[in-house]
């Protein structure tokens, strides 16, 4: 048996172990593979463990003796999976394991824009604060969240934490989704959500759907000034439409941890602008939620092999 992951170093820098792969036979670990590097390191493999590496069709059916991929991740769109089950491939996932992670991520996205945190100890650290007259400066606009309107697009596991956390702050919690869900919070429909909210998150899933959610015609509906946050998926967001709505002013800000293409090579209008804020996709990425994340893909990895797949996708 030979384990070959193909990019580690996202959910293991340096501060996990691999060495619990000794157990199931021949291991190799890389933290980060191109395209061109998949199948030569992939050879002799029975089973891969990858992150973000795309394995399309082409590559899928290029690879002899793979039968099994564990996904170090809750999404799935890195692997055909149309093309997988073709060829007899389990591939598993791992769901829910940041979800509290990405639900406090989202707050704290949120607090450095309402609290200046930030910019307020930049100042500090430059003198401001000794130079001042008063006991007290304001380099931003302080805001609170208590009786705004927090909206919601998903209440899966991450949409339901972060709504709490929102209503323990006050806020009017409203949502909307695929399906009514058995919740204490309002659901409203597609339309009004971006007219009623002052905040909107993303908290679903890539698919036909949600893909440019954030187009020209939301940004229209969006009540004047609200704030987009979005830490599922990079392709919710048209990003030249949300860059047209933070031009106009029907958008105040933006807060992403996610973007089109990640890295952001070749671009995007989104960066370095002053009211977009925007973290390197590691809202998931807590020590603890790479500990939990782990765990479950070498109790994913030890079902297969004993012929009761866990998590197939």
């Amino acid at each position: 048996m030979k384990t070959v992951v193909l990019d580690g170093y996202s959910a293991n820098p340096g501060d996990l172990s691999w060495e619990w792969l000794a157990k199931y036979g021949e291991y190799e670990v890389y933290d980060y593979s191109k395209r061109e590097e998949v199948l030569p390191r992939s050879a002799g493999a029975d089973a891969l463990i990858i992150n973000k590496t795309l394995l399309d069709a082409e590559l899928l059916s290029a690879m002899s003796g793979v039968k099994y991929i564990g996904l170090l991740s809750t999404g799935t769109n890195a692997v055909d999976l149309e093309a997988a089950h073709k060829l007899g491939i389990t591939v598993t996932n791992v769901p829910a394991y940041s979800t509290m992670s990405v639900a406090q991520h989202i707050f704290a996205l949120i607090l450095s824009l309402t609290d200046g945190v930030a910019e307020h100890d930049a100042a500090v650290r430059a003198g401001k604060w000794t130079a001042s007259p008063q006991f007290c400066f304001y380099e931003t606009p302080l805001h609170e969240l208590a009786g705004k309107t927090f909206g919601v697009v998903g209440m899966g596991s991450i949409g339901t934490a972060v709504s709490k956390i929102a209503d323990a702050f006050g806020m009017k919690v409203v949502y909307t989704s695929r399906t009514k869900k058995d919740c204490p919070y309002e659901f409203v429909s597609r339309d009004e959500l971006p007219a009623r909210s002052d905040f909107i998150a993303f908290c679903c899933p890539l698919n036909a759907e949600t893909e440019n959610y954030v187009c020209d015609d939301f940004v229209a509906k969006c009540k004047p000034g609200c704030v987009i946050i979005n830490t599922s998926r990079g392709g919710v967001v048209d990003e030249a439409a949300l860059a047209r709505g933070l031009d106009s002013g029907r958008i105040s800000h933006a807060l992403l941890d996610v973007m089109r293409k990640e890295p952001p090579f070749g671009g995007s209008p989104l960066l370095g602008r002053s009211d977009c804020t925007i973290t390197p996709h590691i809202a998931w990425g807590t020590y603890e939620a790479r500990v939990r994340l782990m765990e479950k893909v070498e109790e994913n990895l030890a079902r297969f092999l004993a012929g009761t797949p866990l998590n197939a996708v």
